[in-house]
């Protein structure tokens, strides 16, 4: 049969081709389809300022994995794609570019000009991810893309605020929130990413009014001592029980500020006496509310002290912290500076040191919306894959805090909240009121935040089905059936998806939630841009092709653990595809112009035959096994050991003799189990290595659908199994390896044939070796086989093989020429003796024993040992050869 696969594999030449048929086919699209079962993913939303890197390519592929063995086994299958507006990322970008082409800043421009621009980049840019995806293999059914910002997602996130703030779950409050300097605007307690940082406790004494005494109180922060408005002491500390009530006057404000006792001061930390700033910390604000203690924020926007500070006013906080400390100093207030190491929270996005500050914000009232989320996993109708997952999700649900959602920010969905501008009334509507209902102003005024990116994502699996419209999408399609994630955003994303899940759907938004790792350097470090150790997906998919880096990412990856990248394994992978393709060329090569029908041909089935199809039958139910347990890094791993071990390495050579042999049956059985292996080979391999999957089905005869990525996904047959043949196979591998592993050995030349002496203890054994018998002629170098009754016929110096119920004997003569050996170790005699003398001259130098590392010298020690033991080896083998 004419080959039509090209001699050399390379996916150049055939990636993109086949993402178009596959795209000109409707393939990836899903329907409403009520003679099908549903099976639906969300894709995590990239960011439209993103690029495709190793996080994204690892996710997506564990997806698409999923997706496409869904799709052949006969779900209707949906991958639902989108974007994420990402308000900061977004605006940042925006801004940067603005800056460098027209060097204006976002007050020059205005909000409406300003916005008008950030569309207009999300229109130049925003699809670049996307095209990117498709590099990749992503099978998302394109058809229904969504962006966060879409008028129907817009109106879904529209209808959540207005519906939670009617149940009372929004509120407006004046509290402490985390404030980024950087971004100039709020971020939710999520956003915050604490690293431990050396740092210092200064201690400062606060002068008691009209007495001789202090107070030494401890900071890490002393810039924050302008906005104090009390000093707190444990209510049983007998050190300060005299004090509770009285005045102390604030350092170099010179404010009276009270002693007040609370149970949060703890007596035996620092001095037992702590400062409170409630516009500055969060728990010194849960201490000013419980006392009614003012709210004093000291802080701009840009972390620059305000005109609450006094002198320090305009200087930046580490700026005006210096003054502080030198001023306290030459009051004699300074008590002593200790070394501390404590928790810094950085904002995620820019790693800049948050401030706390009270704030007059949007929030959610998280408690009534957690308790169902908790129960959902406690319950099982969410289950986190792996398991130990589900203690970070409860965990950060459990202490959960109210939700800041509103951003100083102008890219995103703005509140829809409206203010009187004259009574000061909130109204809380889809559309701006024409007056207000409470005094009839017609001076309205809409909030000029906008919410947090989190708040609409959290909507995603149902928003992107229509909701709040009850759409038909939405009764077939939700709740999803995975959702795969890193672990890193499983309180930023996955929780918010249960609750907002939960409330407006009354049902899961995921009934799996299948967490992976994160992928490092070689060297396991974090792949980042001031490392400079970041990998291009894209520059890896143009050198070695999609799938050799899919196949990668898949290969030894498991659930929730973190994989190291190594270029090794991608040649490896590449290699893998090299090996399938090459074996497709032979099995193409040794076909017929009529393929053969399996009526025609079972009866005439090998023993090789019998043993690949039960390999194949035995591989089809693991796979399926892992698959469903979302062990995808086992798969791949079992795939890449069948179809090079078995079936490239074993099944093709040893189903030669029957190809090239006069048997018509035997051949026609050969073609037919050559053809059904690799066919299921590629279907199984399919959701893994997509490309290269497609264009060798393309070459081979079917009857099947035209591309594997439609047809039907293997199914174990319980039926199946010949157990004999397969007993039988397996003993005669053994012994040809064990046959092969001696040529080794010996260095025996491939060319070169032995005869092989056969002792068995049944006749079935024997039956097995005779019926084997080319096996061995054409896999182990055997000329002939002769079965013998007992040992006695067997020469003195034959090799010998044991195997189960025989003992096979090689008569040495036929391995070896021995006066070519005995030359050939004469020589290696001679190199290994030359090395150690060399060794022995380096250890005998007293000029290299006195400036050599102690590293080096002990690896000259090594390569003694190591010689010293191989010539030993050589010796025994000659004195062996010299005296048969």
């Amino acid at each position: 049969m004419e080959n039509n696969l090209p001699k050399n594999y390379n996916p150049a030449e055939f990636e993109d081709r086949i993402y178009q048929e596959w795209m000109d086919n409707d393939y990836f699209k899903a329907n409403v389809n009520p003679d099908k079962k549903p099976f639906s993913i969300v894709l995590p939303p990239p960011n439209i300022t993103g690029q495709l890197h190793m996080g994204h390519a690892v996710d997506h592929t564990l997806q698409d994995v999923l997706i496409r063995w869904k799709r052949m086994q006969g779900y209707e299958a949906l991958w639902q794609p989108g974007t994420d507006h990402a308000s900061i990322a977004t605006e940042v970008k925006v801004l940067e570019k603005i800056r460098e082409e027209e060097g204006l800043s976002k007050l020059d421009l205005g909000r409406d000009a300003f916005l008008e621009k950030a569309w207009k980049w999300k229109e130049e840019y925003g699809g670049r991810i996307v095209e990117q995806m498709k590099k990749l293999g992503d099978s998302c059914d394109w058809s229904r893309e969504r962006f966060t910002m879409d008028e129907t997602l817009s109106k879904a996130v529209q209808e959540v605020f207005i519906n939670l703030y009617e149940k009372g779950l929004i509120y407006r409050s004046n509290r402490i929130i985390n404030w980024c300097p950087e971004c100039k605007t709020s971020i939710s307690d999520a956003e915050v990413d604490h690293e431990e940082k050396a740092g210092h406790f200064w201690h400062i004494k606060y002068p008691v009014k009209d007495s001789d005494e202090f107070v030494e109180i401890a900071t890490t922060r002393p810039e924050t001592m302008l906005g104090d408005t009390a000093v707190a002491v444990n209510p049983d500390d007998e050190r300060y029980q005299h004090l509770i009530g009285k005045t102390l006057i604030l350092p170099l404000v010179n404010r009276e500020i009270p002693v007040i006792a609370d149970e949060y001061v703890e007596k035996d930390f620092g001095t037992g006496a702590v400062k409170i700033t409630p516009s500055h910390d969060p728990n010194d604000f849960e201490v000013g509310l419980r006392h009614d203690l003012p709210q004093i924020v000291v802080m701009k926007d840009d972390a620059s002290i305000n005109e609450k500070g006094g002198k320090y006013q305009g200087m930046g906080r580490y700026e005006a912290r210096k003054a502080i400390i030198k001023d306290l100093e030459e009051l004699g207030l300074l008590v002593k500076i200790k070394e501390h190491t404590h928790n810094v929270g950085q904002c995620y996005r820019c790693s800049t040191v948050v401030e706390p500050i009270t704030s007059l914000q949007w929030f959610v009232r998280m408690e009534p919306l957690a308790q169902p989320a908790i129960d959902a996993v406690k319950d099982g109708s969410i289950k986190f894959v792996p398991d130990r997952f589900t203690k970070i999700y409860l965990h950060w649900l459990e202490n959960i805090k109210d939700w800041c959602i509103s951003r100083q920010l102008w890219w995103g969905h703005r509140i829809p909240a409206y203010y009187c501008q004259d009574c000061g009334e909130v109204i809380v509507s889809k559309e701006a009121p024409n007056f207000c209902d409470k005094c009839s102003s017609s001076s309205i005024k809409q909030d000029e935040d906008v919410l947090d990116t989190w708040f609409s994502s959290a909507l995603w699996p149902f928003s992107t089905l229509g909701w709040p419209e009850e759409t038909k999408e939405l009764e077939y399609f939700y709740p999803t059936d995975v959702l795969v994630t890193g672990y890193d955003i499983i309180f930023f994303w996955v929780v918010r998806m249960a609750f907002s899940g939960l409330e407006f759907m009354k049902e899961v938004p995921f009934k799996h939630v299948f967490i992976h790792g994160m992928v490092r350097d070689a060297e396991g470090r974090k792949m980042s841009k001031s490392l400079g150790n970041g990998i291009d997906p894209l520059e890896i998919i143009d050198q070695y092709g999609a799938d050799a880096l899919r196949f990668t990412l898949l290969t030894g990856n498991t659930p929730g653990n973190d994989m190291r990248f190594h270029i090794e394994k991608l040649e490896s992978s590449r290699n893998f595809a090299n090996k399938l393709w090459n074996a497709t060329r032979f099995v193409l090569m040794n076909l017929d112009e009529n393929p053969p029908a399996l009526e025609e041909v079972k009866d005439h089935f090998t023993m090789a035959d019998h043993w690949i199809m039960n390999k194949l039958n035995h591989l089809i139910k693991d796979i399926n096994d892992n698959m469903e347990k979302f062990e995808l890094g086992l798969a791949a791993a079992k795939l890449y050991d069948f179809i090079w071990g078995d079936y490239c390495d074993w099944y093709i050579e040893l189903v030669k003799p029957s190809l090239y042999g006069e048997d018509v049956s035997k051949r026609r059985g050969a073609q037919y189990t050559l053809t059904f292996v690799l066919k299921n080979i590629l279907k199984l391999l399919h959701p893994f290595m997509p490309f290269i999957t497609e264009e060798i089905w393309s070459s081979i005869p079917t009857t099947e659908e035209k591309h594997v990525i439609v047809a039907a996904w293997p199914e174990h047959d319980e039926t199946y199994y010949q157990e004999e043949a397969e007993e039988k196979m397996i003993m005669i591998m053994s012994a040809i390896k064990n046959i092969r592993n001696i040529r080794a050995e010996m260095n025996v030349v491939p060319s070169r044939k032995a005869k092989l002496q056969v002792v068995a203890t049944n006749s079935m054994v024997v039956d097995t070796i005779n019926e084997g018998e080319q096996y061995f002629k054409t896999l182990a170098g055997i000329s002939e086989i002769t079965i013998l009754s007992d040992k006695d016929e067997i020469p003195s110096d034959a090799v010998s093989i044991v195997v189960e119920g025989a003992e096979l004997f090689i008569p040495l003569d036929d391995l070896l020429d021995f006066e070519k050996e005995i030359e050939r170790l004469e020589k290696e005699k001679k190199k290994i003796e030359g090395e150690i003398k060399r060794v022995n001259g380096k250890l005998s130098n007293e000029g290299f024993l006195s400036k050599a590392p102690e590293s080096l010298i002990e690896e000259e020690k090594q390569k003694k040992v190591k010689f010293e033991q191989m010539l030993k080896t050589v010796l025994e083998r000659l004195i062996a050869l010299q005296n048969r």
